[in-house]
């Protein structure tokens, strides 16, 4: 092999780094999503147990237990669709990595084999967007949980808040949002 066609093997191996770096952002981004979420399935879980223990019950607390319950199922059904999306991501690196090795064999050997690199990287690429497109819908629900809880704390506001103050307001105009 001479020096001109080992540079441009190098330089196709070290491609798929750039993809394997994307993947790694990924992981680490998801993780942290993940990790929000079981901190706050443990809050949710503690205020959970408060409200539940107490022995006087105010009007309110029936609601807010509904609202912790709606939460924790929509947290679980987040956290699980962040393990997939890791475990996608997790797919994809190791494709990126078995890509850029392939690329190194089949160079090295003169194999014609060099579709086998192409099909690894693509597969890799399709591991990432799956990923990418379960962080979507995950993002969804994220903010379906955050609507849920400020629908709740509005309620709370309005009967706490003087009614002068409550008929001065104007609601905000929330976008694809249903109304009820």
């Amino acid at each position: 092999m001479d020096s001109s066609s080992a540079i441009a093997v190098l330089t196709a191996m070290i491609t798929p780094a750039v993809l394997i770096s994307a993947c790694g952002s990924m992981i680490l981004s998801t993780s942290s999503r993940l990790g929000r979420v079981v901190d706050r399935v443990r809050a949710l879980s503690d205020r959970w147990e408060e409200v539940s223990e107490k022995e006087v019950r105010p009007a309110g607390s029936r609601e807010r237990q509904a609202v912790i319950f709606e939460q924790l199922d929509k947290l679980t059904s987040r956290a699980r669709i962040l393990q997939r999306s890791m475990v996608a991501f997790y797919l994809g690196l190791g494709m990126f990595v078995a890509t850029s090795v392939a690329i190194g064999v089949v160079a090295f050997t003169n194999s014609r084999y060099n579709i086998i690199p192409v099909i690894l990287g693509l597969i890799g690429a399709c591991f990432l967007f799956y990923g990418s497109m379960l962080l979507i819908f995950e993002a969804r629900l994220a903010l379906s949980t955050i609507h849920l809880e400020m629908d709740f704390i509005w309620r709370q506001s309005k009967r706490a808040a003087p009614a002068e103050l409550v008929e001065h307001h104007k609601p905000h105009f929330v976008h694809f949002r249903r109304h009820e």
